[in-house]
């Protein structure tokens, strides 16, 4: 029965473009953009996270760091947020803090100002300057990392957004 719940999860992952990985405590189970046109401004793109009850320790902050696309995403701090809920059931805001590491142009990592407790689902809302010009694949790693940085972050899977050109 364990392998039937872990093939339908990887279909049901598959089926919303997301490459879900075996690991610990936290999943990434969703990712989607407002609008997926090629060249759009000021868009919108939603990863959602959780955190099942089951897990240990809380969830401090999220890196996400793009692995494919024909060029880098460029994403506003200032208008980024991050809320329970999903992306169409928005909840309580949280606050949170975009940190970009300077030695690596490809990836945020998105701080909660306080740590999140095992039983939430949380969206990230990363607000793009623009989706990228050129259509396709756009690939994202997500990684968590609880409260007590002494621990590595732990993998979350893979995020998919695919873009379309509107010539």
């Amino acid at each position: 029965m364990k392998n039937i719940s872990s093939v339908s999860k990887a279909v049901l992952a598959f089926a919303f473009g997301i490459c879900m990985l075996p690991i610990s405590k936290t999943y990434a189970i969703d990712a989607r953009t407002t609008y997926n046109d090629t060249s759009i401004p000021a868009v919108t793109y939603y990863f959602t996270v959780a955190v099942p009850a089951s897990g240990g320790k809380p969830l401090q902050q999220v890196t996400l760091t793009q692995i494919e696309g024909s060029e880098d995403i460029e994403f506003d701090a200032k208008q980024s947020r991050a809320f329970v809920g999903t992306s169409d059931r928005a909840g309580e805001k949280l606050p949170v803090s975009l940190v970009k590491n300077p030695s690596q142009d490809d990836s945020v990592t998105i701080q909660f100002a306080q740590p999140l407790p095992s039983g939430k689902t949380v969206t990230i809302a990363l607000k793009a300057y623009s989706n990228p010009t050129w259509d396709g694949v756009y690939l994202f790693d997500l990684k968590a990392a609880p409260a007590n940085q002494s621990t590595e972050s732990q993998p979350l899977g893979i995020a998919r957004l695919q873009f379309y050109s509107n010539d």
